[in-house]
């Protein structure tokens, strides 16, 4: 007996699977090129998420783990996602983590633990540490 699957041409069946990880995928080319803009850095998605040695999602800044969340529970996503961007900046050998999260409609906020934004204040004021 053969199966017809509906769908469009050229999809990509995981993605029509699983809609959340396109969601996902979707941010983080728009954050990648959100940051190339404002940066200068050329930016692009880590591919592999997941992965025990993960380093973040977005590669190109120099020194950062970049983790990106789209979630419609945006306040999870800031209670959780700046811890495993802490563990991929281990990974990584990176002195800086930050985690981007997209609000509906396409607003962008950086969200940092203490202990991140620490890293980031004894940067820029070294005389005081």
């Amino acid at each position: 007996m053969a199966v017809t699957l509906n769908c469009p041409p050229n999809a990509d069946i995981g993605t029509l699977a699983n809609p959340q990880k396109s969601k996902g995928d979707r941010a983080e080319l728009e954050l990648a090129e959100l940051l190339s803009d404002l940066t200068g850095y050329r930016c692009r998605r880590y591919l592999g998420a997941g992965r025990q040695d993960d380093v973040g999602d977005i590669d190109g800044i120099p020194g950062h783990a970049i983790q990106c969340a789209n979630w419609a529970d945006t306040s999870a996503a800031a209670r959780q996602k700046p811890l495993g961007a802490a563990a991929q900046a281990i990974n990584g050998n990176m002195p800086y983590a930050a985690t981007f999260i997209r609000f509906k409609g396409g607003t962008w906020r950086v969200v940092l633990t203490p202990e991140q934004w620490n890293a980031y204040l004894q940067a820029i004021n070294p005389a005081h540490s």
